[in-house]
């Protein structure tokens, strides 16, 4: 059955008024699940001026009434996980643990946001001058909107709103059409617990809402996770609106080999970090650097039995490893990337290509690939794939290893698998890349620290969630004050200084 998914604005599920739809899938068989409305301009504009009439109250809400309200979310997501994950699973492909992973870290950034009486307390000082004083604010930007890709319907969203909403602000969220249910179980589920209407509104759409979001003159802020073609746009536009914007890119993450390495360790890294959610992730490693031919010999032996044995197969079985890819489209683009990678001279040591699976012979499935033999100039090393691919590119020497991290236009995320302390510490210290791990693949950070690249992994100022996410949303007002004494020192007309 084809289910017809619209939008939700002020409190309400309601259908696309725009003739524009597009067909979301299941990507295990093939299936069209959902005909998605489009948001034209104006229903974009219906979101924002429910979520401006419900900004004032919600703003003026102790942080205390937010907080449990959000807590209040926080058990219902605890008690309907395993529906969540059914509906992303349904629509993205990945597998349910998969799945319920992504909601669970999603979730931590909602308990972290429960504490906005204590991340919203100032700072205050006393006799900053005789009789002065002067205190800080940090208070609400008004609406707000996020702009979330396909990969992670439930988590990256609630990478932006938990914060946002903690900090006083109403919000519109733009999720993929590839998979758009999840936004709505979010948004029903904050009204159950207790969110006034029009404070969370989900707009289905694609570019047109995308474009209104960006000029439209009350929305204050834009948060994005995407592509980096995608994020400079949105960065760009956005901030030319006068918009403060926070827009995360790709990436190209590697994982050093030291020589040293516990090289077991190094394999089961490397099998959930390349081929985890079937490598669409912007955090997965695509890049294994094993310094040295006898640390290179040695980590591919072990990798091609591994990923030769993985377990592909539609989400819900409970037996699979890795999912499909979430459009056909991508499965070609995906496919196409690895004829190039052949094309250009590398070896191909696991070939995942043409998978076709008894009974899903429809789906968008592609197998585990293995690249051995990379060079920096090849473009399976230099682009984005997003998808379950991973290139060896052999180093001499560390110093080799991390220039050629350092020398990458993206800087999301890495790692250094050694038992050296000194190699890691180096390592740490002089990279050039946002997030860093140490003997940890996936270096995504818990959410009372905040999540960021460097370079074009990033536009914007800001990281998200944690403390970087609560200055996004808020702007800060310092207020100094004085109060009659029956002392008059007349009139100064040179700069003040506190004397």
């Amino acid at each position: 059955m084809v289910r017809k998914i619209g939008h939700y604005i002020g409190g309400r599920q309601v259908p696309g008024a725009a003739a524009r739809t597009v067909a979301s899938f299941n990507p295990a068989t093939g299936e069209q699940s959902g005909e998605v409305a489009l948001a034209s301009a104006a229903e974009v504009r219906a979101a924002v001026e429910a979520a401006k009439a419900a900004a004032p109250d919600w703003a003026e809400t102790t942080p205390l009434r937010r907080a449990r309200i959000l807590n209040r979310f926080l058990h219902i997501l605890e008690e309907r996980i395993d529906e969540l994950a059914a509906v992303i699973t349904a629509e993205h492909g990945k597998v349910l643990s998969d799945a319920k992973g992504e909601i669970q870290r999603g979730m931590e950034v909602v308990e972290f946001a429960t504490a906005a009486p204590q991340l919203l307390k100032s700072e205050m000082t006393e006799n900053v001058g005789t009789k002065v004083d002067s205190h800080a604010l940090r208070q609400p930007l008004g609406v707000v909107a996020g702009i979330t890709p396909f990969n992670f319907p439930a988590m990256v969203p609630m990478w932006m709103f938990p914060v946002a909403l903690a900090c006083g602000n109403t919000f519109i969220l733009k999720p993929s059409e590839r998979d758009p249910s999840a936004a709505l179980l979010l948004a029903e589920w904050l009204t159950e617990a207790g969110l006034p209407a029009g404070v969370f509104n989900v707009v289905q759409g694609d570019k047109e809402a995308v474009d209104a979001i960006l000029t439209d003159p009350d929305i204050e802020a834009v948060s994005f996770v995407g592509s980096t073609p995608i994020a400079r746009y949105i960065y760009q536009t956005a901030t030319a609106a006068g918009k403060r914007c926070q827009a995360l890119g790709g990436a190209k993450n590697h994982m050093i080999v030291m020589p040293d390495a516990d090289m077991d360790q190094a394999v089961d890294a490397l099998m959930g970090a390349a081929y985890g959610s079937a490598g669409e992730r912007c955090m997965a490693i695509s890049v294994a650097v094993p310094v040295g031919e006898a640390t290179a010999d040695a980590l591919v032996e072990k990798l091609v039995p591994r990923i030769q044995a993985l377990k592909v197969g539609p989400g819900t079985d409970p037996e699979a490893e890795m999912g499909p890819l979430v459009t056909r489209a991508h499965r070609d683009k995906v496919e196409n990337y690895i004829d190039q990678g052949v094309a250009e001279g590398a070896e191909l040591v696991v070939d995942g290509r043409n998978l076709r699976l008894q009974g899903y012979e429809d789906g968008y499935f592609t197998g585990a690939t293995l690249f051995d033999r990379v060079t920096t100039d090849m473009t399976i090393y230099k682009e984005e794939i997003f998808g379950p691919v991973l290139s060896v590119v052999r180093a001499e020497s560390y110093e080799q290893a991390a220039g050629w991290i350092n020398a990458h236009e993206y800087g999301n995320g890495t790692a250094i698998f050694t038992r050296d302390g000194d190699a890691a510490r180096e390592f740490a210290h002089r990279i050039k890349v946002g997030m860093v791990g140490v003997n940890v693949p996936i270096p995504v950070p818990m959410a009372f620290h905040s999540f960021g690249g460097w370079k074009a992994s990033l536009f914007g100022d800001h990281h998200m969630h944690g403390p970087e996410g609560v200055r996004f949303y808020t702007r800060l007002k310092t207020i100094t004050t004085r109060w009659p004494t029956g002392i008059r020192a007349g009139a100064e007309f040179a700069m003040p200084t506190m004397k």
